[in-house]
C-alpha cells in the first residue's frame, strides 16, 4: 500500500470544519436548486461522460472530495464501478442519504491508503482547490502510482492564479477556507513530474459572476 501524506495541515483541519458547517446548506441546494447538477453543464458533463467511457475497462474509479455525492452517482448510473470520498463527515452523511445506492466514506486527498495500481480512474472535481500549493506535487505522485496503465486523473478547478481567502459560503454559512486558484499551464508540469500525461484541456472562460474554470485530463501511461 501506499502511504498517506506525512502530514494533515493545520489549516486542513478547519477546512474540514468549514464543510462541515455548510454541508447541510450544500446539500439541500443540490436538490432545491440543481448546484453541481452535471446534467445542467453541456461541456462538463461532456468531459465526464468521455472520462468515464475512457476508464470504465481499466479499473475502479475513485471520487475524492465528492461532497454530498452527485458527480459519484451521475458516473455510476453510466455503469462505472465507483465510489467517493470526502474529508467531512457531513457531507458524506448527506451523500448517503441522497444516494444510499452508492458506496461512500470519509477520507481526503492528505489521508488516502491506495494500493499501487489499484484504480482505473481518479476525480479531483472541484475538490483540490483546498489544498496548500505545496502538497499537489506528492499528490499527484500518488495518484500516478494507484492508477492502472491507462488510467485517468480527470480535474475541474477555478482559473487563476491568486489565492483567495473565503469567509462565507453557501447560504452565508461563516466558513475559512482558501481558494487556490491554478492556471493549466502552472498545473501541467506537476502533473509530468508526477509521472501522468497531460491529454485534454478544457477551459471554461470567465462569464457573469464566474471568474473561468478548466478541465484538465492526465494519463498514466505506464
Amino acid at each position: 500500500m501506499t502511504h498517506a501524506l506525512a502530514h494533515h495541515p493545520e489549516d486542513l483541519t478547519e477546512v474540514r470544519n468549514s464543510y462541515d458547517r455548510v454541508a447541510d446548506n450544500y446539500a439541500r441546494m443540490v436538490v432545491e436548486e440543481g448546484l453541481g447538477d452535471i446534467r445542467q453543464q453541456p461541456w462538463l458533463r461532456s468531459a465526464l461522460d468521455a472520462f468515464g467511457e475512457e476508464v470504465a475497462g481499466i479499473g475502479p474509479v475513485l471520487d475524492v472530495g465528492c461532497g454530498p455525492g452527485t458527480v459519484t452517482a451521475y458516473l455510476q448510473e453510466r455503469g462505472l464501478d465507483v465510489s467517493g470520498c470526502d474529508l467531512s463527515p457531513q457531507m458524506i452523511r448527506n451523500a448517503r442519504r441522497l444516494h444510499p445506492e452508492c458506496r461512500f466514506r470519509v477520507d481526503s486527498w492528505t489521508e488516502l491508503d491506495l494500493a499501487p495500481g489499484s484504480l482505473g480512474g481518479i476525480l479531483g472535481w472541484w475538490s483540490l482547490f483546498n489544498l496548500p500549493r505545496s502538497l499537489l506535487p506528492q499528490v499527484f505522485s500518488r495518484c500516478a502510482a494507484a492508477l492502472r496503465p491507462g488510467g485517468q486523473l480527470i480535474i475541474a478547478t477555478h482559473a487563476g492564479e491568486e489565492d483567495i481567502e473565503r469567509t462565507e459560503a453557501y447560504g452565508g454559512v461563516a466558513v475559512r477556507w482558501t481558494t487556490h486558484r491554478w492556471l493549466p499551464q502552472t498545473m501541467a508540469p506537476l502533473l509530468v513530474g508526477a509521472g501522468l500525461r497531460p491529454k485534454v484541456v478544457i477551459d471554461l472562460l470567465p462569464h457573469g459572476d464566474s471568474r473561468g474554470a478548466f478541465v484538465m485530463v492526465a494519463q498514466r501511461d505506464s
